[in-house]
């Protein structure tokens, strides 16, 4: 399933995509908010739920080749964030469904 279909299918608000991002696979999911645990646990190509929506998450999704991030609980997404994300090609996504929800829901599309 690549990111655009997980962002349609879950029903995600869009915070920052391009078109790169939404081609890319999603193999798994990740939930977490420490980042040094997420950055040493994640997976490439996992959609990572999280309510870290900083600058530091997107180096973390940079690093561990994270293929989106999904901010839970409602949670913002921060200007310099927004702005390193673009950088980046970091497709982010929000709802306000929390990590468990959305995991479980992910869980069932791949």
């Amino acid at each position: 399933m690549t990111v655009g279909e997980l962002k349609d299918a879950l029903g995600l608000k869009v915070l920052c995509e391009n078109d790169d991002a939404l081609s890319r696979e999603v193999t798994g999911g990740y939930c977490g908010d420490l980042l040094s645990w997420v950055m040493s646990r994640a997976r490439s190509g996992d959609a990572w739920m999280t309510v870290m929506g900083n600058i530091n998450s997107i180096g973390v999704a940079a690093l561990a080749d994270i293929s989106c991030i999904i901010l839970t609980d409602s949670a913002t997404l921060d200007d310099d964030a927004k702005m390193r994300a673009e950088q980046n090609g970091v497709a982010i996504f929000q709802t306000e469904k929390n990590s468990y929800e959305t995991a479980k829901e992910l869980s069932k599309l791949i």
